[in-house]
């Protein structure tokens, strides 16, 4: 049976679905108000995008302990509820006209805060609601919403910043995650008691994430690619809309529709992950996806007016399409080969390095954005994302065909 006819994952995924989609619209629109509307600085810009990222690397580890002793849909709607205030006080303090960068900083991370829980208890969660045996295709799906809204969000955010004023398109964002706690809600499968650890203790029980993740050979390439790839995409997102906007000299409503090619590309990406599997195998998804696609964004910096943007738009959207498929394959592959108990530990453990990378990369995005310039810092955010492949080029994936399991795992060491 695939999971069409599964009611309570139908929830979690339309839940998903406009959490996404509303998050998609925050994220475009927010760069757009401090740059657009707050003349916010390079330097500035890489401060905001370090903000949104910068709680995986603060409180990542902590986080997934805490996720492994609760019950995680409880924590999801939480979260929800608190990221929606958060966002509905960015127009509030514009109608009121008291906003500012600052507090654009502090909405950003502390969103990041709720993120790292809602993202930790949501890569935990997927396994005891679907089964081991359907968690590509409830990845793929999940992937697939997250895409359509990557399509479809900057678009209506870039315009509605341009048309609209970008504070007001805030607004999708914190009625998305209300929409999104509502739909968790209703789930009604029975969620097991987390299981008590025999002696808790904050720092032995983050060792024990973090020895599980870094033993395994295969999982350390993962994690090294990932992290790479991040820190590098961190570079980008301090420069990217300060390249659209005042290098390419392209307008707010261009510069989201631009944007929206990654979601293309994702969708694409999302609806043949799982069939890509059946045909090339679960585990050369990968690498070998990655191998023929990412290098297609180091087109971006071609960009210009007119039919120029098309350089951007196809790069971004092959490699998005490259970057949806080897998430799916990845996440698969640690939730395939991990212990329930250690869930939450693994999933903080690894996003503790790969999404901790992405604040420092945008912050030496900013800073290398004010000294080298914005162009030659571009440059070097491209090259170095599309080499983080390396790590799973040459890794144990090369001789695998398909995802092992964790009694295979446990019994081959």
């Amino acid at each position: 049976m695939t999971l069409w006819g599964h009611q309570d994952f139908r929830r979690l995924w339309i839940g998903d679905t406009i959490s996404q989609f509303g998050a998609s619209v925050g994220i475009t629109v927010i760069p757009l108000l401090a740059a657009g509307v707050l003349n916010a600085t390079p330097f500035e810009m890489g401060l905001l995008a370090a903000a949104s990222t910068m709680a995986f690397l603060l409180i990542g580890l902590p986080a997934g302990v805490w996720v492994d002793r609760m019950r995680r849909k409880p924590l999801m709607i939480a979260m929800d509820v608190v990221r929606a205030a958060l966002m509905l006080s960015v127009p509030v303090a514009w109608w009121l006209g008291v906003l500012d960068l600052p507090q654009l900083v502090v909405v950003s991370l502390a969103i990041g805060v709720c993120t790292v829980f809602f993202d930790v208890a949501y890569q935990s969660y997927l396994p005891s609601l679907v089964g081991r045996d359907q968690l590509v295709e409830g990845n793929s799906k999940l992937q697939a919403s997250m895409s359509v809204a990557e399509v479809s969000g900057p678009a209506i955010g870039g315009y509605a910043a341009q048309f609209l004023g970008a504070a007001n398109g805030v607004l999708a964002t914190g009625l998305g995650y209300l929409s999104s706690a509502l739909f968790l809600a209703g789930i009604r499968t029975a969620e097991p008691a987390p299981e008590r650890h025999p002696d808790p203790h904050l720092r032995r029980e983050i060792v024990e994430g973090l020895r599980f993740v870094f033993s395994n050979t295969t999982l350390r390439k993962i994690v090294a690619c990932t992290g790479t790839s991040n820190f590098f995409h961190g570079i980008q997102n301090a420069v990217s809309v300060l390249f659209l906007l005042r290098v390419a000299g392209l307008s707010e409503g261009t510069a989201g529709l631009v944007f929206s090619a990654s979601g293309v590309g994702g969708v694409l990406g999302a609806m043949v992950a799982h069939r890509l599997g059946v045909l090339i195998g679960q585990a050369r998804m990968i690498w070998f996806v990655p191998l023929l696609t990412w290098p297609f964004v180091l087109l971006m910096p071609f960009t210009t007016p007119g039919w120029g943007i098309v350089f951007a738009m196809a790069g971004l959207a092959v490699s998005a399409f490259g970057v949806v498929v080897y998430n799916i394959g990845q996440v698969s592959y640690r939730q395939a080969i991990c212990p329930d108990h250690l869930l939450g530990r693994m999933n903080a453990s690894i996003r503790w390095v790969v999404w901790g990378a992405t604040p420092l990369g945008a912050l030496l995005g900013g800073g290398l954005g004010s000294w080298i310039g914005i162009v030659p810092t571009l440059w070097v955010s491209l090259i170095g994302s599309v080499a983080g492949m390396g790590w799973v080029l040459f890794s144990p994936l090369r001789s695998m065909r398909d995802l092992p399991t964790t009694s295979s795992v446990e019994a081959h060491g």
